[in-house]
């Protein structure tokens, strides 16, 4: 297994749409362990494959507190939501920043497994909003796309900031 770079906002390849898997063989089983390790380490609760620079529909959660609930997630499709919330989130490509984001307060995922089984979800609360986080990156959205034009700018100087004095 493997780290994986993580690209950071505003690079342009995070507005990349990931195309569709159409075969589940060993190298989507191995970018979803990586991926795996990689999201374990930052440390986040979802990755997208977008967000390694892999345009792959392929995402990978766990919200659980003991870090031993994975949910490989392949061709993830929303198929029903309902309701509102506003949680604060925050990004492992938008590092430090955080705000408060509407999203629907419950959503039914269907997908596909790791052996190709169609699934689905259903969930609230925290999964709910990390399923609709990590399926926008799939469609070349981040997190912050979802604020005012003001506080995308704030943003953008900000990491530029960071980047320099990184740098």
């Amino acid at each position: 297994m493997a780290l994986l770079p993580i690209l950071r906002f505003p690079d342009p390849r995070l507005k990349k749409v990931a195309a569709p898997v159409h075969n589940i063989d060993a190298s989507i089983k191995r970018l979803a362990r990586d991926m795996a390790e990689t999201m374990y380490e930052a440390p986040g609760i979802g990755l997208a494959a977008t967000q390694v620079d892999v345009h792959v529909r392929l995402i990978v959660i766990d919200t659980s507190e003991t870090h031993d609930q994975l949910l490989t997630l392949i061709n993830p499709e929303i198929v029903e939501s309902q309701g509102t919330q506003v949680c604060e989130e925050g990004c492992l490509s938008v590092p430090g920043i955080y705000d408060k984001v509407e999203r629907a307060e419950s959503v039914v995922v269907r997908y596909l497994d790791l052996e190709g089984v169609e699934r689905t979800i259903d969930a609230d609360g925290l999964l709910a909003v990390c399923l609709q986080h990590e399926i926008d990156h799939l469609d070349g959205k981040v997190f912050v796309e979802h604020l005012s034009l003001l506080k995308q700018t704030r943003i953008k100087a900000k990491l530029a900031k960071q980047a320099k004095i990184t740098a």
